[in-house]
């Protein structure tokens, strides 16, 4: 079943010279419990695309076409939505975690209130109840001593902690769909090894939705279940990631493996040659 499905979506930047297209009509669908990969060089409009989702552009982007977010009680057009349906879904049914976790997390306010905080306002649990959740989802992504991380400041931790307390941030409210724009770029290769586990986890544990957006096509081979490849706004290839790696339809796509240099991140992983799942 599909959790996110875009369709012919258009993002154009305003300016002097008139429009110009950022993300050129690209359509994608998100499986329930999958991992979907959007790769390509700096540049492509990927991150533009996981933006547009959350409604996250800038006023000087246009956006048009269709991001309808599936639930039980039918679909949500995300596209030209209002802030009241915007604000009703980010975070509680599609939550993103963000290339640089040093930025995206509050420097002056400690961790365990930026997770109880989101989730008492999106579910409407107490103050306790929602400290209690904010732990076991510490201990969940692998944060040691959980109840004293708590009270400390995103500073106090690592980049690779820093990543997964961002993370815990994400899935506060039980997203359906999360959303991975780089979330191991400014990571050594071993603990990108273990934040992409972590991700793995989450899927197959609790059936998370995960559009994991990276230039880095080692990652795909380590965790996607399917890739698209974007070049210059546009889609050149979607298909299940073995069938892509193995024999690639697209040249470009053909020259981005070749240029991978090699199994490093497949090595840490465990994963080298073998089915993710």
């Amino acid at each position: 079943m599909t959790a996110l499905d875009i369709r012919q979506l258009r993002i154009e930047l305003r300016t002097p010279d008139g429009p110009r297209p950022i993300v050129d009509g690209i359509d994608l669908a998100l499986e329930n419990g999958r991992i979907h990969g959007l790769a390509g060089e700096s540049g492509s409009g990927k991150t533009m695309t996981a933006l547009a989702v959350l409604g996250l552009l800038p006023e000087s982007m246009t956006v048009s076409g269709s991001i309808a977010l599936r639930g039980a009680d039918g679909d949500t057009e995300l596209v030209g939505a209002p802030r009241s349906i915007l604000g009703r879904v980010r975070g509680r049914r599609v939550a993103m975690v963000f290339q640089d976790p040093s930025t995206s997390l509050h420097p002056q306010i400690a961790i365990g209130r930026q997770i109880t905080d989101h989730m008492r306002f999106h579910l409407g649990i107490g103050k306790q109840a929602a400290r209690d959740r904010a732990i076991g989802l510490l201990e969940r992504v692998r944060v040691p001593e959980p109840a004293a991380a708590m009270k400390k400041f995103p500073h106090q931790f690592s980049g690779g902690q820093r990543q997964r307390i961002a993370i815990a941030v994400a899935l506060a409210c039980e997203p359906d769909v999360l959303l991975a724009d780089e979330p191991t770029t400014a990571l050594d290769v071993t603990v990108q090894a273990g934040v992409l586990r972590l991700l793995r986890e989450l899927v197959d544990d609790i059936g998370l939705s995960v559009l994991l957006v990276t230039h880095d096509l080692g990652v795909m081979s380590a965790v996607a279940d399917e890739v698209t490849v974007m070049r210059a706004g546009r889609v050149v290839e979607s298909a299940p990631r073995q069938q892509l790696f193995s024999s690639p339809r697209d040249p470009y796509t053909a020259s981005l493996l070749a240029a991978l240099p090699g199994s490093t991140l497949d090595a840490s992983l465990g994963t080298a040659g073998k089915d993710p799942r």
